[in-house]
């Protein structure tokens, strides 16, 4: 597992280290703007990125978007629990998941393997505010089912992995739910994520939600 750790103060990169490499998860570089992050993210290919979002230059969620874009590594967004326009930002660029600053070392290093493996990774402080806030921002005119770009062309079986995905299930969740393994279950959503044209998890569960088929 390579993280590349990318926060604008010292103090914070270091703990991150510390509590990364006292869980045998190797660090192999530091960024203290988005710049760096992009480039570090060229030249290492970390599995993930832990990314603060507030950055002096480039912000985090520029370097996400360019992280993604370029598929480099996926993105683990650092954050404080008073959520911020940022974050969602960063939701809309492509962040995997999202972490408490204040996270305990094991929290820390479930949601990096969860993020390496393909699946979301979300504070549980964090969770309902961000889908709730975020869906607020999305909000259209009020309907009984709101219109949702691209769900008409889910098969049922699609439609099934975009409630699981609503409900904060995990790939393995997923599959064990559909009967189905692991890894066809994470093809199942690399799939739904196309067809919608969003590029995260996080998305995919903020229109289930807008469609009615997850609370």
């Amino acid at each position: 597992m390579r993280v590349l750790i990318a926060d604008d103060h010292a103090a914070i990169r270091a703990g991150l280290r510390l509590l990364l490499e006292a869980h045998d998860i190797e660090v192999v570089g530091e960024a203290a703007d988005g710049a760096a992050a992009i480039g570090n993210a060229r030249a290492l290919r970390p599995d993930v990125v832990l990314m603060d979002v507030r950055m002096p230059g480039t912000d985090g969620i520029a370097a996400t978007r360019a992280i993604i874009a370029e598929s480099l590594s996926q993105v683990l967004v650092l954050t404080t629990f008073d959520l911020h326009e940022y974050v969602f930002g960063a939701v809309r660029a492509g962040a995997a998941g999202f972490l408490l600053k204040s996270t305990t070392g094991p929290a820390l290093q479930a949601a990096v393997q969860a993020v390496a493996r393909g699946d979301g990774a979300l504070s549980p402080e964090v969770t309902r505010r961000l889908l709730d806030r975020f869906a607020e921002t999305r909000e259209e005119a009020p309907t009984a089912t709101p219109a949702v770009p691209g769900i008409e062309q889910l098969t049922a079986r699609e439609r099934e992995v975009l409630t699981a995905l609503g409900e904060g299930l995990s790939n393995v969740g997923i599959g064990q739910r559909m009967h189905i393994s692991g890894s066809t279950a994470k093809t199942h959503v690399s799939r739904v994520l196309a067809k919608l044209g969003v590029t995260s998890r996080m998305e995919a569960a903020v229109l289930a939600r807008r469609a009615g088929l997850a609370d």
